[in-house]
């Protein structure tokens, strides 16, 4: 058997589980980010309905952010104990119904707690996903089908705007909500009635053979407690891992959250090219994610070490975020803007892919949920600070040192994989003891 197994060398029923796995978090991803998107869509619409001022659109707009950074702590812990079936399939049902609530709100107060609710939902996705790809793919194959899974972030973000737009337009705000809503329980019943967590026992040898990969003469793993979940705090790596990717996500929500104002505030563009141009990079993102997976699996596939190697993977990524983000504030030329825009979307969601296929690596087997949803707990925090610290910025000085900080605080997220992830998480067993023994 070859000592780095691949999506097509999976035996048949595997690789079958595989694509239904792959395509089920694909759907689910992209329903998720267009729920997400609702909001930023019909912005103005509910502005001028509701009659709410700037700040408190601002609140509405962070609202989700706040409850979806905070629960990925507990719902990381939940899906490596209950599984990723029952968790998300739970996670589905909760968001699309906080979605749909949002067309039928009357209040302020109201469509901030369906947004509060949207983000606690929508928490178990990831971590979900990257304990499916854990289950159902060898370690060192773990990189395409990550990049495949986190590519519906950028491509529902790209769609939103583009499918939501026309039912703003032709109905009304409110359906958009109701729309995506439905579709949300729809694929909730679907991910419930077709997906299944891997069952060990009803594997023939060769089946568990690539499934262990690597990890083949290991013990299984025992179940998660919370002693597991919390020593993770004592390691280095995930301390890398939670810095990391709050520097990684922080410059890509800049650009998710304030593109469109910035290309017309800063850049003076049309709302009509406006939403041409605030589109393209994201499908860009779309392109980075699957490029990234292949590319994080090549690395690996020639290193004796899968958790430094897909680091360097996240590292060289947010780099070059870095490097594009300063001439994109700097240059005169809209268009060689938004071509290095471009570049930062492509470069942010193959770190991101990149990021979640490390969580595979350096997690052991029973905590893989866990490390992920810590790490997007980070990178959340991230996401929740950067259009509020932006706009800030922006209404004191300018967009550029907005952008140039945004850029620096991405270097100080990359030195932190760098210098923090060095090696894999042990696996042993923890005691109380060496939970309180010092540091």
């Amino acid at each position: 058997m070859s000592a780095t197994p691949n999506l097509e060398q999976a035996p048949p029923k595997i690789r079958r589980a595989q694509i239904v796995a792959l395509t089920l978090l694909m759907v689910s991803g992209i329903v998720n980010y267009l729920d997400r998107g609702t909001l930023a869509v019909a912005n103005p619409l509910i502005r001028h309905d509701m009659g709410l001022s700037l700040g408190q659109m601002g609140l509405l707009l962070s609202a989700f952010s706040w409850s979806y950074a905070l629960f990925q702590l507990p719902v990381g812990g939940l899906v490596d104990r209950i599984g990723p079936r029952k968790l998300l399939g739970i996670g589905l049902i909760v968001w699309s119904i906080a979605q749909a609530a949002g067309g039928f709100v009357s209040t302020f107060g109201w469509f901030v707690l369906a947004r509060i609710v949207l983000g606690i939902g929508e928490a178990p996705q990831f971590p979900s996903a990257a304990r499916v790809v854990s289950n159902w793919f060898p370690l060192r194959a773990r990189g395409k089908p990550t990049g495949i899974f986190n590519s519906a972030s950028p491509l529902g973000t790209a769609l939103a705007p583009l499918c939501l737009s026309i039912i703003v337009v032709q109905f009304h705000w409110r359906w958009a909500f109701i729309v995506t809503g439905v579709l949300g329980l729809v694929v909730a019943v679907v991910w419930l009635a077709v997906y299944r967590d891997p069952v060990k026992a009803t594997m023939s040898e060769a089946e568990r053979r690539y499934l262990e990969g690597d990890e083949a003469d290991r013990k299984p793993a025992p179940a998660v407690t919370f002693a597991d979940w919390r020593s993770l705090f004592s390691h280095g790596t995930t301390w890398g891992m939670l810095i990391g990717f709050f520097g990684s996500v922080y410059l890509n929500w800049v650009y998710l959250t304030w593109l469109p104002g910035y290309l017309t505030m800063e850049r003076h563009m049309s709302l009509m090219h406006t939403g041409i141009a605030a589109s393209i990079p994201f499908f860009c993102g779309f392109l980075g994610s699957l490029t990234a997976g292949w590319f994080s699996d090549l690395i690996t596939s020639g290193s004796t070490n899968p958790v430094t190697s897909r680091r360097n993977a996240v590292v060289i990524a947010m780099l070059g975020m870095v490097a594009f983000t300063i001439p994109a504030a700097l240059v005169e030329s809209n268009t060689i803007a938004i071509v290095c825009i471009s570049v930062v979307i492509f470069l942010a969601n193959a770190a991101s892919a990149s990021s979640w296929a490390l969580a595979t690596a350096a997690a052991p087997p029973n905590r893989v949920g866990s490390l992920g949803a810590i790490q997007n707990f980070g990178g959340f925090l991230g996401g929740a600070l950067a259009p509020i610290l932006t706009g800030y910025i922006a209404q004191t000085w300018s967009f550029v040192p907005a952008l140039l900080t945004a850029a620096g605080i991405a270097f100080a997220g990359a030195m932190s994989y760098l210098l923090l992830v060095r090696k894999p998480i042990d696996d042993r067993p923890v005691s109380t003891e060496t939970l309180r023994a010092p540091a």
